[in-house]
């Protein structure tokens, strides 16, 4: 596999950007396995995060009012409950919850490019309508999803623009929603 070269976002090197700057530019990931910060409180952390971002791309912060009131609104779109603002991030979660968990945060930091590692594994069919509908609630001509998964289950809900497919470490399929459908059916054997 080569290294080096560039990721360049919006005309900035991405390699040489720390995790915080990545996410002021308005990058946001989810990952496969969200870890968990026990005694971090949910509701707490995110505000922080929001007010951070939104504070560094010259927005004014929320303050804890408004803030509630946006990340209650949230949670409903996530299917996630009010206990939510009590508990500590991702601690105890579900699979379904961390998740479900993942795209609250997209939701409230409101994201320009959004990476999303895997984030149909391990859901149950109602947790992955519940996200797929947020997913598509979010998406606008103001954002860009990049969407990892090995399954066409999420496609199902979702109607991407491109599907690729990656290979070790290069696109070696590009199509549309027919060849998730295809590789569905067949597998990947007829792509090597």
């Amino acid at each position: 596999i080569k290294e080096g070269g560039q990721l360049l976002y919006n005309n900035k090197n991405l390699n040489n950007m720390t995790p915080e700057e990545r996410a002021t530019s308005g990058i946001f990931m989810s990952f496969q396995y969200p870890v968990a910060i026990p005694g971090v409180n949910s509701m707490h952390f995110l505000r922080t995060a929001v007010n951070s971002i939104r504070k560094s791309q010259g927005h004014s912060e929320y303050d804890p009012a408004k803030f509630i009131k946006i990340f209650k609104k949230n949670l409903s779109i996530v299917g996630l409950d009010e206990s939510f603002t009590k508990r500590a991030v991702n601690d105890g979660f579900s699979g379904g919850e961390k998740k479900r968990f993942e795209i609250l945060q997209m939701l409230l930091i409101e994201p320009k490019l959004i990476i999303l590692d895997e984030t149909d594994s391990g859901l149950d069919i109602d947790a992955l309508k519940i996200i797929s509908l947020a997913i598509k609630k979010f998406k606008s001509k103001n954002n860009a999803f990049l969407l990892i998964t090995h399954y066409y289950r999420i496609l199902e809900y979702l109607d991407p623009d491109f599907v690729h497919v990656l290979l070790n470490g290069k696109i070696i399929k590009s199509g549309d929603k027919k060849l998730a459908l295809k590789l569905e059916k067949e597998g990947y054997g007829w792509l090597e």
